[in-house]
């Protein structure tokens, strides 16, 4: 019933586009899954195990204080950027947890708590929470889900092939060099969402946001720069930004990253959707600790809303369900997961090579 990089009746999973035809739809298949669900007692609040979890990090992040002050003038001053790192994608996860009303009991005051953690580490959550909105309601879906869209690097070949000047270079080779680009991903979405609430647009909140990252970044960058020379102070800054952008988006990459995309005309169920296009990981109580519940991301596509607690008993409900119903489920190892996702990056980026650059009259050439 599990599967690494297959699914039962698509064979190997390739860089191609799925339409409805490759997915029979299971009629009223989430209802029963969620009746079952919601009997079971899944989907009640967890307020003991977010109060521990935050009290964590709370602890850890004034563990990280106290080493700053103490260490002083110190290049293992950077093993405390590490660790802001570290502490910043588990504040994210919390964030997330929040925007999708696990958290507390009501909907405004998760919002709230969401916009604050996600100011915290520098990130408007009214950009994210949009950009995230539209994933869940598609993903994996072409011309709909954001996650998909060309960003530096290419999930589709149609982008890939598009790709012209320093990003085709980057293409043509974007699965080996995932992990290395990833160490921008921090800087990445800092960028993101200044961009948003400085735009024009409508913002939600827009001055909220300002104001809380605006002090984020004092809060941060005042000390690094007023205690340490400049030269540490950058290598400070940027071994934070590097291991939080690396923590981040390999906690996010493996759950759609080579799985199926499908094709944006598709129709297909609400249970067929969500669960043929999200992979689950492996490991139990230390990858929900690791991936802040996003280890099981099957489920959580299923029932959003639902606390990390409950996801490793609903997903026993959910393997039964697809057991019974003949839909793949699919869960691997972590650094499995991370060999698919590579390999399915390097597919892609076939399509940015060279149409004149054939291997065969390549070989010919040096033959002669």
């Amino acid at each position: 019933m599990t599967s690494t990089h297959t699914l039962s009746g698509l064979g190997p999973l390739r860089p191609t586009r799925a339409r409805a035809g490759d997915f029979p739809p299971i009629a009223k298949a989430y209802t029963r899954v969620s009746e079952t669900v919601r009997e079971s007692g899944l989907l009640r609040r967890a307020p003991w195990f977010y109060a521990g979890t935050g009290a964590a990090i709370a602890v850890a992040l004034g563990g990280a204080v106290t080493g700053f002050i103490l260490l002083g003038d110190s290049w293992f001053q950077l093993l405390i950027a590490a660790a802001l790192g570290l502490i910043f994608t588990q504040i994210a996860f919390l964030a997330h947890e929040a925007a999708h009303r696990q958290i507390l009991s009501r909907g405004p005051a998760n919002d709230r708590l969401a916009r604050f953690l996600a100011g915290a580490i520098g990130m408007s959550y009214s950009w994210w929470d949009s950009k995230h909105s539209r994933h869940h309601s598609n993903p994996n879906r072409v011309g709909k889900d954001p996650d998909i869209e060309v960003d530096t690097i290419s999930f589709l070949e149609e982008d890939a092939a598009e790709a012209r000047g320093l990003r085709r270079a980057i293409t043509r080779r974007q699965g080996w060099l995932f992990f290395p680009l990833l160490t921008l991903e921090g800087l990445n979405l800092h960028l993101h969402s200044f961009t948003h609430l400085f735009g024009r647009g409508p913002v939600k909140g827009r001055w909220t946001e300002l104001g809380i990252i605006t002090a984020r970044f004092a809060v941060l960058l005042t000390p690094v720069f007023l205690f340490l020379p400049l030269g540490m102070a950058f290598a400070f800054l940027g071994v934070q930004l590097a291991v939080f952008g690396v923590y981040m988006g390999a906690s996010f990459a493996p759950n759609h990253k080579g799985m199926p995309v499908i094709a944006h005309d598709a129709r297909l169920d609400f249970f067929t959707k969500q669960v043929r296009t999200s992979r689950n990981i492996r490991g139990g109580w230390w990858a929900t600790i690791l991936m802040g519940g996003l280890n099981y991301q099957v489920e959580h596509h299923l029932f959003p809303s639902m606390a990390r607690p409950y996801l490793s008993r609903a997903r026993e409900i959910v393997r039964e369900h697809c057991a019974t119903l003949n839909v793949p489920y699919t869960e691997t190892s972590l650094i499995r997961s991370y060999a698919i996702v590579i390999d399915y990056l390097n597919r892609v980026g076939l399509a940015a090579r060279d149409p004149f650059d054939c291997p065969v009259s390549a070989q010919y050439g040096r033959a002669r």
